[in-house]
């Protein structure tokens, strides 16, 4: 397991310094390519950070966002991630740039996937920064354990850059980026919080097992490791 861990004495510490570390990226992205890509997690986690973000002086209307993962509901659902991106991280500068949510309105995620795919191929194939959070189960994104479709969204060689997923943790059926999308983004930065999720992390680490802690999977690269912003 390969990990770079970043330590702050507070969640206002890191959000500040995780915000500054985005932007950074973002900014050399447009500047070399003249446009950038972060996909971001929902959660309560990400709050602070995205609050942080959303004041960044960067040309944010050459910035696409997305998600890693996505709940099948609608935006006007209140455990909708991309209702939670629209109201807490576009807006103020970064209400300028673009969104890409996962949710289609078909009836599963298992419907939307090849029309989802050929629609962000370009986009989740060539991201900047991923922010990923984890669970206390070790999931991230939408890979949980004993998902219907772990084996193959951890498949680094899988053809998929999205995968429908259902799990007995999860709640509501999900939309996700797999292995491969997450593993080919430029920057992946894990973001938690707390004791417990620490210990999560190491317990994860030292079983190195992706399919009882899925996390692991996103740490598994020697010569890329994991970025990890962490405070109490």
């Amino acid at each position: 397991m390969n990990l770079d861990l970043q330590t702050f004495a507070s969640a206002e510490a890191l959000a500040a310094a995780l915000a500054d570390r985005v932007a950074t990226d973002l900014r050399v992205a447009v500047a070399d390519r003249g446009t950038a890509a972060l996909a971001v997690s929902g959660g309560s986690t990400p709050a602070l950070f995205f609050s942080e973000l959303c004041r960044q002086a960067l040309a944010w209307n050459r910035v696409t966002v997305t998600l890693v993962d996505e709940r099948w509901v609608p935006e006007s659902d209140t455990r909708s991630n991309a209702a939670m991106v629209r109201n807490l991280l576009l807006r103020e500068r970064a209400e300028a740039a673009g969104f890409s949510g996962l949710y289609t309105g078909t009836e599963t995620p298992e419907a939307a996937v090849d029309a989802l795919e050929g629609t962000l191929a370009a986009l989740v194939g060539n991201l900047d920064v991923v922010i990923l959070g984890m669970g206390t189960d070790g999931h991230t994104a939408s890979l949980f354990p004993a998902g219907d479709r772990l084996p193959e969204a951890l498949d680094p060689g899988a053809a998929t850059l999205l995968s429908a997923m259902n799990a007995p943790g999860a709640g509501e059926p999900r939309m996700t980026l797999t292995v491969r999308a997450l593993r080919q983004a430029r920057l992946r930065i894990l973001h938690i919080q707390g004791a417990e999720k620490q210990t999560v992390l190491d317990k994860a680490l030292a079983s190195g097992d992706p399919l009882q802690y899925p996390i692991c999977a996103l740490a598994a690269e020697p010569d890329k490791p994991l970025v990890t912003y962490w405070s109490e």
